[in-house]
């Protein structure tokens, strides 16, 4: 399938395989980096970890000098030639664009800058994890304050049209912008508001009191590791283990690592925190090995890839279907907690529609309001109209706004995320992003796949990851995300098909 279409002249070529030799050699190091930065998330002792930041920023360096190396730069001119580029095959015009896209991107940056912000935000994660522990915001204040300021130099290296945050969200969505995201989040915001309100004046509610009492997490992990290999994450090439903020890391297609937490108090936030970033993993795995050592051997986009997460941990995870299948299982892991209580009722209960502060475990309808918040913040944090040392007040301020609420700490506020500390600015649209292109996914494939619950209910993930891998996983980043949801379903991304996914479903739980 990804075979080259037409010989090259010779001199083109040779171009060609030294490009994808610089291109493999990126990759490789990019490889040992994602495993060093995994091992000081998840492995690494705390007195060790702010020295090894520097050995991960010296790695991290030397990758990008190598990105936008003169060499590069050169093979770069020669195969983006328009008569050039044309003779490629499908895979190596997408290598070549995912490549120029960077080059182009941050061969202005310099390269002691870069150095900085890698060590930087390698450091960031351990202070932002003990103010979080602390509930401390000073502590994180001067990493964060610097980060924020480094991105802004970022966004005028880069280059943007309209608001300086286009540049950063080019990182995680390609082409996207703040003109074209707004409206969707417009509607999304507005249609959501109104069913929350609606939800709110319901008389049938769901009764969530069984998340009130306490899960055993050694029990909660067996769970877990149960389930995982049963809806398609392969064990064989990927192992779950346990950090402070659920994660994936992919170090190549056969070693996709996803972590998860628990809580004692909150048995829903490993079980879906675990699909969700089993969702990623399959995602990972799942990539055509044709690619393997290529830089288009990942997701589309961030919210190409959140899609997949999404939709396993809710469209998926929360069903009637899902529970109808799992749901015995997870009673005899919690017979005490969980052996009189009806299979419908805990689908009631998992679908429960309640402002939070803590967004990862928010309901779907919820959710997404947690999302455009950071937005706004973020949005106003490049343009400079808020302040860093001002967040906690701004957070406080913004969920009282859009959720209605105003949390008692900011362990429970501004400080609940990791991304910031990674410099993961223009990250958090991806998140519903993933919701939009997921319900859009959902829709199409129904079609394809008419019995698609009935195979949920039987335990029969093959199908589906099937379809998901044929549709999605197996072309890694050839498309863009635009091309690819196209492809897909025939469209391009619009907000209608979540909007209308979330009417069915809440009607039906709260009986509107």
């Amino acid at each position: 399938m990804y075979k080259r279409q037409q010989l090259l002249n010779t001199e083109l070529q040779e171009k060609v395989n030294q490009f994808k030799k610089l291109d493999e050699k990126i990759t490789h190091l990019n490889s040992v980096l994602a495993l060093a930065d995994w091992d000081q998330k998840v492995m690494a002792p705390k007195k060790g970890r702010s020295l090894f930041a520097n050995s991960i920023g010296t790695l991290s360096t030397e990758i990008f000098k190598l990105s936008i190396s003169k060499e590069m730069g050169e093979l770069l001119g020669v195969l983006t030639a328009e008569d050039q580029f044309e003779q490629l095959d499908h895979v190596t015009k997408a290598i070549v664009r995912e490549r120029n896209n960077f080059y182009k991107q941050s061969k202005s940056i310099p390269t002691e800058l870069y150095n900085e912000y890698i060590v930087l935000t390698a450091n960031a994660n351990n202070a932002w994890e003990e103010a979080r522990e602390t509930n401390n915001f000073k502590v994180f204040l001067p990493f964060l304050e610097r980060i924020v300021e480094i991105k802004k130099q970022f966004t005028e290296y880069y280059g943007y049209e309209g608001h300086p945050y286009n540049a950063l969200l080019n990182e995680y969505e390609p082409g996207l912008t703040v003109e074209k995201l707004d409206p969707l989040f417009e509607e999304l915001r507005r249609s959501s508001i109104d069913l929350l309100n609606r939800i709110k004046l319901s008389l049938s509610k769901p009764n969530g009191d069984i998340f009130e009492r306490l899960y055993n997490p050694e029990v909660q992990k067996e769970f877990n590791k149960f389930i995982l290999p049963l809806i398609g994450f392969d064990m064989n090439a990927g192992r779950l283990d346990e950090t402070v903020h659920p994660f994936a890391q992919t170090i190549n297609t056969g070693d996709v690592r996803i972590t998860t937490r628990y809580l004692e108090d909150n048995v829903r936030s490993a079980i879906f925190g675990t699909i969700h970033e089993a969702g990623h993993g399959i995602y990972e795995q799942n990539i055509n090995p044709e690619l393997e050592g290529t830089s288009i051997c990942s997701g589309a986009s961030f919210g190409i890839h959140e899609s997949q997460s999404r939709f396993l941990e809710n469209m998926v995870g929360r069903s009637e279907e899902f529970w109808n299948f799992f749901y015995q299982d997870l009673q005899e892991h919690f017979p005490d907690q969980l052996g009189k209580l009806d299979v419908n009722d805990f689908y009631g209960a998992i679908n429960i529609v309640e402002p939070s502060f803590i967004r990862v475990e928010a309901d779907e309808l919820t959710y997404n309001l947690h999302i455009m918040l950071r937005y706004e913040i973020e949005k106003g944090l490049i343009s400079r109209e808020i302040a860093v040392k001002d967040l906690p007040n701004v957070w406080n301020e913004k969920m009282k706004e859009y959720l209605g609420i105003v949390p008692p700490t900011d362990t429970l506020g501004v400080l609940q995320d990791v991304h910031w500390s990674f410099g993961g600015l223009g990250y958090f649209p991806s998140y519903s992003l993933g919701n939009l292109y997921a319900a859009q996914i959902l829709n199409t494939i129904k079609k394809e796949l008419p019995d698609f619950y009935g195979h949920i209910e039987r335990g029969e993930f093959d199908a589906i990851q099937s379809w998901l891998k044929e549709k999605i996983h197996q072309y890694g980043s050839i498309y863009t995300p635009d091309e690819l949801i196209k492809k897909i379903t025939g469209e391009s991304l619009n907000a209608t098909y979540l909007v209308n996914y979330l009417e069915d479903k809440y009607s039906k739980v709260y009986q509107l």
